[in-house]
């Protein structure tokens, strides 16, 4: 038994993760490329090692012919007298056996044969580190901050570098070397020199992510996140909806105290997220996507993927929001295209009947005007 050898692949198997079976394969090859260097061609060489004991014999086979003189190619044939020698029974036309002892190769023959497995041993590690970061293509994972290369950011994900690239940072995000930061792996590539892994910090599905793996209803599909609108660094927008009746979506994603939603902000850098009901009425949806501002009445236009949306006076700076973060969010999130107008502007409007429209919202003046002032100043100071 080649108890070194044994060791060997056991150390290689576990700490690289390469399946003996290659390596077995790749030891193959390397005395079969060490034979070829040594006698000049290998067409007729055997390898086999066992599996269980890990000992080799290497061998070519050789035509027994019936005298030296007889003998054109010694690395493809051999005279009786010789056979017989290895083997009594062995007789003239038979295909003999003959061990090769791999400690008679050549220096130059050995090096070869050792960079033969080198190589396969590279390129097995390169595939497992491939397929492991591909099975995490579109999911989130921990990374830890080595260096800026220029305006990009080399991450280290364990067995593999990531690069950040400057247009998938969140502007105004710094990270010191050493620091442990959460990215969603975009894509990942195989090239010669080993997987190449994209990954960003900006991408909507990073929030998407980090919802799955903080809220256990998500994770188990109680809770659904049916649309989000990012933009990163800002703002964030989810739609989310409870397959359960008894289950609340949106208090679920925020959790007791808010913690659940905090701890994704936290990972975040302080990125504001809205989190509101999903509803297949294009109307609530949209009333629910541009909250916190009261709307007074919504026209939704389900073909043409259009809405008028129509709210107080007071209540339009907060329906639109800071330079139209607001609107333009709730559009991405509902798909429709929202054409925000105030009571005065929509009452002004050609062929507007406000009163067509307002009796089922004619309370919401006493009940909500104190509440969304006070949303409008914050958002006002914000």
């Amino acid at each position: 038994m080649n108890k070194e050898l044994m060791e060997a692949l056991d150390i290689l198997e576990k700490e690289k993760e390469i399946s003996k079976e290659t390596l077995f394969e790749a030891i193959e090859n390397s005395l079969m490329t060490a034979c070829k260097n040594h006698f000049g061609k290998a067409d007729n060489v055997k390898v086999e090692i066992n599996r269980e004991t890990c000992d080799f014999l290497c061998y070519a086979e050789k035509l027994v012919v019936e005298t030296k003189e007889e003998v054109e190619d010694p690395v493809l044939q051999i005279s009786l007298e010789d056979a017989v020698q290895i083997s009594k029974k062995a007789k003239v036309g038979d295909l003999l056996h003959v061990e090769i002892k791999s400690k008679e190769f050549g220096r130059i023959a050995t090096q070869n044969a050792k960079n033969v497995i080198l190589q396969k041993i590279r390129e097995e590690e390169r595939s497992v580190i491939y397929n492991q970061y591909y099975e995490k293509e579109k999911d989130v994972v921990t990374g830890v901050v080595q260096r800026y290369i220029g305006k990009n950011i080399s991450i280290n994900l364990g067995k593999a570098d990531a690069m950040l690239n400057e247009s998938e940072q969140v502007k105004g995000e710094y990270f010191r070397p050493t620091e442990r930061i959460k990215v969603y792996i975009v894509d990942v590539k195989n090239t010669p020199k080993g997987p190449r892994i994209n990954v960003s910090r900006t991408h909507p599905e990073l929030v998407k992510r980090l919802f799955e793996s903080e809220v256990t209803e998500i994770k188990d599909g109680t809770v659904e996140i049916k649309s989000i609108a990012r933009e990163a660094g800002s703002r964030t927008k989810i739609a989310v909806w409870s397959n359960n009746p008894n289950v609340d979506a949106v208090g679920a994603c925020v959790g007791m105290n808010g913690a659940r939603v905090n701890a994704i902000v936290e990972e975040l850098r302080g990125e504001k997220i809205d989190i509101v009901n999903w509803d297949e009425n294009p109307g609530n949806l949209i009333q629910n996507a541009l909250s916190p501002a009261k709307i007074v009445a919504v026209f939704a236009d389900p073909d043409e993927k259009t809405a008028k949306v129509v709210v107080p006076d007071y209540q339009l700076s907060l329906a639109i929001g800071k330079e139209g973060q607001n609107a333009r969010l709730a559009a991405r999130l509902t798909g429709y295209k929202v054409d925000i107008k105030s009571e005065t502007q929509a009452k002004d409007a050609p062929g507007f009947r406000y009163e067509d429209y307002v009796d089922e919202y004619e309370e919401y003046d006493e009940e909500y005007e104190g509440e969304y002032e006070e949303a409008y100043e914050e958002e006002a100071d914000e």
